[in-house]
């Protein structure tokens, strides 16, 4: 489902490689994608506004993906988030999702399942039809 030109598939991923790899693949799936290496970077650019789906890594320095999504919904943001990890915990991942996590993925993150979660989460994100 495209979204609003406008909008964007925001990646938040302290590992480079990892980053870039998912900005391309994003992309290649027909999404707007901006990508940070910290939370904070994203959350002192002006797309958190404009983010339909945020994808973050689970462990990073300074603020962890978990972190980043409650401090963004604390904030009164409502934006999908899927974090994904190289390091699987099931008590993260519990959490997380119990925290209004939209998915949860493990790296190397499969394609199409990727894609699905985003899919998801940009319908999710998308306002209701105005009907007249």
């Amino acid at each position: 489902m495209p979204i609003r030109d406008d909008k964007v598939i925001a990646v938040v991923e302290d590992n480079d490689p990892f980053r870039e790899s998912m900005q391309k693949l994003i992309t290649l799936l027909g999404y707007n994608v901006v990508d940070f290496p910290s939370a904070a970077s994203y959350l002192a650019s002006t797309f958190v506004e404009r983010t339909a789906c945020l994808v973050a890594d689970v462990n990073m320095p300074g603020m962890t993906g978990p972190e980043l999504h409650r401090h963004l919904k604390d904030a009164g943001y409502r934006i999908p988030t899927i974090l994904v990890t190289a390091y699987p915990d099931d008590f993260v991942r519990d959490r997380a999702l119990r925290d209004g996590v939209h998915c949860y993925l493990c790296k190397p993150v499969d394609d199409d399942h990727l894609e699905r979660c985003i899919g998801s989460a940009v319908r999710r994100a998308a306002p209701p039809a105005q009907h007249s």
